[in-house]
């Protein structure tokens, strides 16, 4: 008996074997395929990049402060950036650039220039809410975590503070108020170097936060930050009670009592759809 007339005796033939193993394999390629494209539509479905600065003006952002200050000039455009400069003053609560819109999940990336003669702070809000309610801290506050930016100590940009009324401490890494030393923050903190203008006219810092659900990711000059679970923490009851911590505006700081020379660029947004 020859080999072809054995294969054709088999009840599964060997070639038909092969030819079901072929189909099998191809399936499996095209389901891998179709996995691929679906995560690729979940991560990045929602648009394109946007710029949330025009470069000419503040249209899409309102100053949120007391009644006190809102007289007071500290934000504005010049040379194509947002600028704050309260150098001088240091007679002021806190002022914030919020956004108009709000987002949730998100991309945004911008980029920042810090002064060696400003001695102040500042930071990026995201998931911010502004309460004007008489219970307000100060009768003006605005409730949600920060990014922090500190030109007198670098360690410090890019950690996440949290504003929120009945929080208001570093949630990255975890600290009980807002002191904070060198050596309470992740290692690799401390070797963060920023641009600073005096050093370079032309020097600027890039800044990359990602949210999605409640994990939030930093990156100061490319390089990683903060990488942080905030599940139990952003959502919840003291964020939920102001509507904060989900969902809400971005927002540039400028720090009570500081005198703060600051500026930004190049800021735009990535919604990301769940």
């Amino acid at each position: 008996m020859n080999l072809d007339s054995s294969l054709k005796k088999c009840k599964f033939p060997v070639w038909d074997r092969i030819k079901l193993c072929q189909m099998d394999f191809q399936r499996a390629l095209i389901n891998f395929s179709l996995f691929l494209s679906c995560i690729s539509i979940w991560s990045c479905r929602g648009g394109q990049w946007e710029s949330l600065f025009n470069g000419a003006d503040l249209e899409g952002w309102t100053v949120r402060c007391l009644a006190s200050d809102r007289e007071k000039s500290y934000w504005g455009v010049e040379d194509g950036c947002i600028i704050c400069n309260s150098m001088g003053d240091r007679e002021h609560n806190y002022v914030w650039l919020c956004s108009v819109r709000e987002f949730s999940d998100f991309k945004l990336k911008l980029k920042f220039q810090v002064f060696k003669e400003s001695d102040g702070n500042s930071g990026v809000q995201f998931r911010s809410r502004y309460d004007d309610s008489a219970q307000a801290n100060y009768g003006g506050w605005l409730n949600g975590p920060q990014v922090d930016i500190h030109g007198p100590e670098a360690f410090r940009t890019g950690l996440i503070y949290d504003e929120t009324e009945g929080v208001r401490r570093w949630i990255h890494p975890s600290l009980p108020d807002w002191r904070i030393d060198p050596d309470q923050a992740p290692e690799s903190t401390r070797k963060t170097v920023l641009s600073y203008y005096e050093d370079d006219p032309d020097g600027w810092n890039s800044m990359e936060i990602f949210c999605r659900g409640m994990l939030v990711e930093t990156r100061i000059n490319g390089k990683l930050v903060s990488e942080f679970n905030g599940e139990g923490i952003l959502n919840d009851q003291s964020h939920k009670a102001v509507n904060s911590g989900e969902t809400g505006c971005i927002a540039f700081q400028l720090h009570m009592d500081d005198e703060l020379m600051i500026r930004f660029k190049d800021i735009y947004i990535k919604e990301l759809s769940k």
